[in-house]
């Protein structure tokens, strides 16, 4: 599925690719301000934290250019039929979605369908004909768990890219597999599909 088009219309490969960022409920969310800042020096970037991620995301010093949606926006703004609906619109809007860090909760969440926030009703709802990159964050026996690799099983069968977790000392003090991929290595990741020119 990464190796489409990002979208097929003229007027859409002119324009600057639009990468929605997400933050689930890991330690490595400390991370997401520096990645969702990188991503947008060369893409308008729209981003989504679980109630659980917001722990340990400065919202005061999140980048003004970028509009972070939790739980509380998904249906604030609706008030009848026909109001928008923000995880439809999200998905419509994006050209890719990167779940960065991917929690091992969420992760469980994806690979069994759930939909109970605005995060997983996004992935839910998304065209598969688009990418989702999804960068795991946990700990090394989570990671290593039997569930885990079937979970994984799961999202690379819808067609979701894992950037896997790098070995080195844990938020915990473990040291092991299970921290999340550089954001460097995402960005990178995310411009090997866009493409150069966006640079």
């Amino acid at each position: 599925m990464a190796t489409q088009a990002p979208a097929s219309s003229e007027a859409a490969q002119r324009r600057r690719p639009r990468v929605l960022l997400a933050a689930s409920g890991s330690v490595a969310a400390i991370k997401f301000e520096g990645l969702c800042r990188s991503v947008a020096e060369w893409a308008d970037v729209r981003a989504v934290a679980t109630a659980s991620a917001l722990h340990f995301i400065d919202r005061a010093s999140f980048p003004a250019a970028v509009p972070l949606y939790t739980d509380d926006h998904e249906w604030s703004c609706w008030g009848r039929v026909g109001d928008e609906v923000l995880h439809i619109e999200l998905r419509r809007w994006a050209d890719a979605l990167v779940i960065a860090p991917l929690s091992a909760n969420t992760l469980a969440k994806i690979a069994g369908g759930l939909c109970d926030n605005l995060l997983t009703c996004v992935v839910r709802a998304w065209d598969y004909g688009k990418p989702v990159y999804v960068a795991p964050a946990m700990n090394t026996f989570m990671w290593e768990n039997p569930f885990t690799a079937r979970h994984l099983g799961i999202v690379r069968e819808l067609g979701m890219s894992v950037i896997p977790p790098v070995t080195k000392r844990l938020a915990c003090g473990d040291h092991g597999n299970g921290a999340m991929a550089e954001p460097s290595e995402i960005c990178r990741t995310l411009l090997l599909f866009f493409g150069p020119q966006h640079l």
